[in-house]
């Protein structure tokens, strides 16, 4: 009985968790959106985004400026920067799960350098990729479908192996890019580096519309499977005996954090340490389970990059590329985790 009452209360302290998560999301997107070269009243916030008028029946001047900076500057921001916290914490935390490694990143695979190849051979040769986030993320899956090919022995996957593989394909890509920046314009070359170093000053609802329908349920199917994530976490042996297959589900698993992954990063470029922070700070908070872990990691990982985007466009009169202050804020914080054995 007392079993079955602590129980109730862990779960009841998991979901005070994640409702205070969504509370603070609300309160920091409110916070984004009124701060800027041009500052907003709350008011004024609530007015263009309920379509509130004057008594004249219409926006007055200030509000249909309030209105531009709202609907297509800030909140495309805050958007996209919400998809993609949710899309590299959901992702970090399959792939800790699967490799059953707490070190483990989105990029393991390869996925960064990846992309980055395919996003600097567009920049380089425009003419023959006529998209950069879609060059992107062709080299990106395609790095990830090698590093499983070559992980894939014996009708296994072989954890050691496929990581392997990861780190000698994104190595081989980092080369790539090397030669692309070594061989390309001053102007493309700048485009690369500011590419890299990630950002979402060229958010756009267009964007949304592409990555919302495929994050969201890629997520969503994510979580229906953290039941199976939790007993591949046990081990190989310990699902097969609980009737789960560790290689399908694997292969599931990955395949759907790659996406994830390949999509953030070809539309924002590389954005570090959110795939890597952000789970351990969810399982820091309630526990292993990932039932309640994946959402929590979305709704911090949102959190977590809505207020860097608004450091990045706030902090000086130009914009640093958020990329830089992910790692500065996670280095800190890996070392805090190594400090205190909590990895």
């Amino acid at each position: 009985m007392e079993k079955v009452v602590n129980r109730k209360k862990t779960n009841q302290k998991k979901k005070i968790w994640l409702l205070f998560l969504i509370l603070m999301v609300v309160l920091f997107a409110l916070i984004s959106l009124s701060i800027g070269p041009y500052d907003l009243a709350l008011k004024e916030i609530f007015q263009v985004l309920f379509q509130f008028k004057n008594g004249e029946g219409s926006l007055d001047e200030r509000g249909k400026l309030a209105q531009l900076i709202i609907w297509d500057i800030r909140l495309p921001r805050i958007l996209i920067a919400g998809l993609v916290g949710t899309a590299l914490s959901v992702s970090g935390n399959v792939f800790q799960g699967c490799f059953r490694n707490p070190l483990v990143e989105p990029y393991i695979l390869g996925v960064s350098s990846g992309a980055a190849f395919g996003a600097s051979l567009a920049i380089v040769f425009p003419v023959l990729f006529f998209s950069i986030p879609l060059s992107a993320f062709i080299f990106a899956a395609l790095t990830v479908l090698i590093a499983l090919s070559l992980g894939h022995i014996r009708g296994q996957i072989q954890t050691l192996s496929l990581i392997l593989a990861g780190v000698v394909i994104g190595s081989f890509f980092s080369s790539m890019v090397s030669i692309l920046k070594y061989i390309s314009n001053d102007a493309a070359l700048r485009e690369i580096i500011f590419w890299l170093l990630g950002g979402f000053y060229h958010s756009s609802w267009n964007e949304i519309y592409l990555i919302a329908p495929i994050i969201l349920p890629v997520a969503g199917l994510v979580w229906f499977l953290a039941w199976k994530l939790n007993i591949i976490s046990i081990g190989d042996e310990e699902a097969k005996s609980l009737g789960v297959d560790p290689r399908k589900n694997k292969i599931l698993l990955i395949i759907c954090a790659t996406l994830l992954t390949s999509l953030s990063v070809a539309y924002v470029g590389i954005i570090a340490w959110v795939g890597l922070m952000v789970p351990h700070a969810s399982r820091m908070l309630i526990g292993p389970d990932n039932r309640y872990v994946i959402p929590l990691s979305a709704f911090i990982g949102t959190l977590f990059l809505i207020f860097c985007d608004t450091l990045a466009r706030n902090l000086i009169e130009g914009e640093i590329p958020i990329g830089i202050l992910t790692s500065i804020l996670g280095a800190p914080y890996l070392l805090y985790l190594l400090r205190t054995k909590t990895l």
